[in-house]
């Protein structure tokens, strides 16, 4: 089943995707690899592929899940590393 999500992007991944949100529908349940593989391709984000962590309405998803539960309305952050001194 494909569930209606909001993709929020931060610092290099907004500049590279060139704005804040989007929306996209996504299958649930889905594996973090997948749902970071899907994100990568679908947005263009191969350059920052390896540094990106995703947030799950807030809170960070486990890497190593294999079951990751959508629902409609949720809200997927996208959080390259960030630098700063």
């Amino acid at each position: 089943m494909l569930v209606p999500v909001k993709v929020l992007f931060f610092a290099k991944s907004r500049e590279i995707v060139g704005k804040k949100s989007s929306n996209l529908a996504l299958p649930s349940p889905i594996s973090y690899k997948t749902l970071l593989e899907t994100l990568i391709t679908t947005y263009l984000l191969h350059d920052i592929a390896q540094n990106i962590i995703l947030s799950l309405n807030e809170e960070f998803c486990n890497v190593e899940s294999t079951e990751i539960v959508l629902k409609p309305g949720d809200e997927l952050a996208v959080i390259p590393p960030l630098s700063g001194g």
